[in-house]
């Protein structure tokens, strides 16, 4: 199997987590539980915003290798733009499908905040990506991270990508620091008089997030140069670093467990809580994320063929899984089936405020009814694609109406 496809199945396998983690029901659900997030602080986003990362290094270093800078940096802005389309699309459904469905302010507040109450100016502020709904915080991220990536992608290109990478972490620190503050401030202030309420809302700060795709574009791009050669650096005999990746992830794991079961000291929490925070993608995410890619990626490139039977037997798994058809389906077309897992969870928050509270049975059927789903927006491009690849089918089609 192609390298691609198995980022292919990656990425679609974070999508099916995402949409498990972004169903909510009252009370919760068990199904939810079973998921890698419970066992560190790895989550779905990161994942999700690495292989994104990767793959603009990847396809658009190779296009700017034989076609020049311009060329690569045209089809970047023109995929921004379609990230951007989907991104104001999904905001422009819900709100539309807020003006139709009963109630619809009321469940959907907690996620849309001022939005519920079709205030124009909130809806002007979605669609510049500004204020940003829950679950609709993603696609913007994407938005600014291509639009700078072009001479991002050229220095790795032309063989500067230490500066890439040393800036990256530059801006991650001083986002950590809070030196950001001030200009978040006064675009506060700036919103504020032009309508008087909060009109900036985001579960992510793209000054800390940017480290995960900048990383993932660094390696992607170097990757198509040539300049890394994965079967030299991952390796069935390199064990050193998987063993440090491992300690890290048990650790992390030890801690997360310490808070679920309550077990961890007072003292330890206390100084742990600090260097934990989700929304500035804070240290204990960067560690943890480093040492968890760090260990998937080599189970699946080395131990696969290690001499350990018991590794050898996880990495074939791990293979196996990224592997399978439905997850390689959803993750080429990532883009679709996240704007439609979007529309999919708001619409079951109506469905459970007018027909629930649901059985634990019956939150398990819905909840596997809306994975499945994933792969309907999937299987209509791949349609569209093969139709579009043949013509004379499509017309044929057509005629046969």
């Amino acid at each position: 199997m192609r390298r691609l496809e198995i980022l292919d199945g990656m990425r679609g396998y974070f999508l099916v987590f995402m949409m498990l983690n972004h169903l909510t029901f009252t009370g919760g659900y068990l199904l939810v539980k079973f998921n890698h997030g419970e066992l560190g602080y790895v989550q779905d986003a990161q994942g999700f915003v690495f292989l994104s990362g990767l793959l603009v290094g990847m396809v658009y270093a190779r296009r700017m290798l034989k076609e020049g800078y311009a060329a690569g940096a045209h089809k970047i802005r023109k995929r921004a733009m379609e990230i951007y389309r989907y991104a104001a699309g999904s905001i422009l459904a819900i709100i539309a499908l807020g003006l139709v469905l009963t109630r619809s302010s009321v469940y959907w507040e907690p996620w849309l905040w001022k939005l519920s109450s079709h205030d124009p100016f909130y809806a002007i502020a979605s669609l510049l990506l500004l204020y940003q709904p829950t679950y609709m915080d993603i696609l913007p991220q994407y938005v600014l991270y291509m639009l700078v990536s072009p001479p991002l992608i050229w220095l790795c290109v032309t063989g500067r990508w230490k500066w890439v990478a040393v800036s990256s972490v530059v801006v991650w620190i001083a986002a950590q620091l809070g030196l950001h503050l001030p200009l978040g401030n006064g675009v506060h202030s700036v919103m504020e008089w032009i309508h008087e309420g909060e009109m900036f809302r985001s579960a992510f700060n793209v000054l800390g997030w940017q480290i995960v795709f900048m990383s993932g574009l660094v390696l992607g791009a170097l990757s198509a140069t040539k300049e890394i050669d994965w079967k030299q650096v991952i390796t069935p005999e390199k064990t050193a670093l998987v063993w440090a990746a491992l300690a890290l992830v048990l650790i992390f794991m030890t801690i997360r467990f310490g808070f679920t079961f309550g077990f961890l000291p007072e003292a330890v929490a206390e100084r742990f809580t600090g260097l934990d925070n989700r929304v500035e993608f804070s240290f204990v995410y960067l560690v943890n994320f480093m040492a968890t890619g760090y260990l998937v990626a080599w189970m699946i490139m080395a131990g696969s063929v290690s001499d350990n039977r018991a590794v050898r037997i996880l990495g074939k798994g791990l293979r196996r899984i990224f592997s399978l058809s439905l997850l390689r389906l959803i993750g080429r077309h990532s883009l679709q089936v996240y704007a439609w897992h979007v529309i999919v969870v708001y619409l079951l928050k109506g469905l459970e405020y007018h027909n629930g509270p649901f059985t634990e049975w019956t939150k398990t059927i819905i909840a596997l009814l809306a994975v499945g789903s994933l792969a309907i927006p999937a299987l209509y491009r791949e349609r569209m694609s093969i139709l579009g690849k043949y013509p004379l089918l499509a017309r044929a089609r057509q005629a046969g109406r």
